[in-house]
């Protein structure tokens, strides 16, 4: 099977996906049908190292299965999104750590939780980690989570930034979440208390940052060159892309059928719909054609082992945050095309899509001005104030 059959087999999946987005809602996790199928597909192996099982595959085909899956199914698509991308971060840990998580379960999955809202501890050959961590989507499905913490100096201060890889044996899920967009990712609590993590599963920002970490001489393949930023920015977008692609096809469908009662026409012939229409399929496309350029770029360069240049860098994350951007406005357009009936309750697939980007739209990604300004600095030769690009 290949990358593109992978693919494919996602494809095939998505009216399956589609038809479960209300059970997905209801029960505010995916559920295990559609996690059991992805599965199935290949696709969460898609970023895992082959040393491992996986197909470390080209990254645009990853974010173009879950394009197709948010398409299906917003909630689903995000899981997929943050869960299937955690292997190619697993991948730049040490080698031992590796093993754990796959050397039992080579499906073992992973989620996460990265704002450093616990407390960490040093202690010998390790840390000891306790607290709560928030938002971590998919947990449900995940035999490992990876949660981010502050490393202090005594005095208190911060000295570094590390990712510390839990198995799920030593931690607690809280059922917290419930909300009006994304309801199906299921993206919950995860307590610790007093949990010991060796060296070998806290990997530190700054090799990450200066793509230099201990996975790359066990996994040499070009998809674990790419810069985070770039990687787990992409990684939030890309779901909303597809969110406001799926909406979009919705839209269109209803509309070419529905009769405006106020005006005495049908809407597919009132001008201004067809303008709110062009303006909504422009901003999604363009979201996505740069969401792929970038990628691409940035891997044809790891293919060649040559340097990733800052300005690529800040490239991509100037195009992540708008593309986000533009789709949330796109859906604001077709909404309000919609009319008054889409908002009533029950199962209408573009006012879903509506709650599931404005939710998506909070993640801390998502925040334009953060990004903007990166690029900003780039652009006019200052120094860029971000250790995390």
């Amino acid at each position: 099977m290949s990358d593109e059959d992978v693919l494919d087999a996602v494809r095939a999946l998505a009216p399956a996906l589609r038809a479960r987005a209300a059970e997905a809602e209801a029960q505010c996790k995916v559920p295990d049908a559609s996690v059991k199928e992805l599965a199935d597909t290949g696709f969460f192996r898609l970023l895992q190292p082959r040393a491992h099982g996986g197909r470390a595959a080209h990254p645009g085909v990853f974010y173009a299965a879950v394009k197709e899956i948010a398409k299906a199914c917003g909630s689903t698509g995000w899981v997929s999104s943050v869960v299937g991308v955690h292997p190619w971060h697993v991948a730049l840990y040490d080698p031992r750590a590796q093993q754990e998580v796959w050397g039992p379960d080579r499906d073992a999955r992973i989620c996460s939780s990265y704002a450093p809202t616990g407390k960490v501890t040093p202690v010998a050959g390790g840390f000891t980690l306790s607290g709560r961590w928030h938002f971590s989507s998919g947990c449900d499905h995940a035999d490992w989570a990876l949660l981010g913490g502050l490393v202090t100096d005594d005095d208190g201060r911060p000295v570094d930034m590390r990712t510390f890889l839990v198995p799920r044996s030593q931690y607690r899920i809280d059922d917290v979440w419930d909300t009006v967009g994304l309801r199906g990712s299921g993206s919950n609590d995860i307590t610790v208390e007093e949990v010991f993590v060796p060296e070998h599963r806290a990997l530190s920002f700054g090799p990450v940052t200066a793509l230099s970490v201990p996975g790359h001489e066990a996994n040499p393949e070009p998809v674990y060159r790419l810069p985070y930023a770039a990687v787990f920015t992409t990684t939030i977008s890309t779901p909303i892309v597809g969110i406001a692609e799926g909406a979009y096809e919705d839209h269109v469908a209803q509309t070419r059928e529905r009769f405006r009662v106020s005006y005495g026409q049908q809407v597919a012939e009132d001008p201004f719909a067809q303008v709110r229409i062009a303006r909504a399929a422009s901003d999604i496309d363009a979201s996505w054609i740069q969401l792929q350029r970038n990628i691409a770029d940035l891997y044809a360069l790891a293919e060649r082992g040559e340097s990733l240049p800052t300005a690529l860098r800040t490239r991509a994350r100037r195009d992540q945050v708008l593309a986000t951007e533009r789709c949330v406005r796109a859906v604001d357009l077709l909404m309000e095309n919609a009319g008054g009936g889409a908002l009533r309750t029950g199962p209408n697939p573009v006012q879903r899509a509506w709650r599931d980007i404005h939710t998506g739209r909070g993640h801390a990604a998502n925040d334009p001005e953060r990004a903007l300004v990166l690029f900003g600095q780039g652009a006019l030769g200052l120094d860029i104030q971000d250790t995390m690009l």
